[in-house]
């Protein structure tokens, strides 16, 4: 388990790609500066999908972790 504190969490488990990153854009766009969105999915591709959205966006991937086929990912927003 991540010690990030989230100031949003977002379910996406059972949503194949582009879904996953589609809802992760909408509720960023949503946040202040600054915030932490927790995104939860099933998705195995989202793991290098979520690392080049934040890259490209210039949001922060401050962890990923995968527990059984869920994987978690923590994202400050820029």
């Amino acid at each position: 388990m991540s010690d990030i504190t989230s100031n949003v969490e977002l379910n996406c488990e059972g949503l194949n790609c582009p879904l996953p990153i589609l809802k992760t854009k909408k509720t960023i766009d949503g946040m202040q500066s600054g915030e932490v969105l927790k995104i939860s999915t099933t998705d195995p591709g989202s793991v290098s999908d979520m690392a080049s959205w934040a890259k490209r966006t210039g949001n922060e991937l401050l962890e990923h972790v995968e527990q059984g086929n869920v994987h978690r990912f923590y994202i400050r927003k820029k």
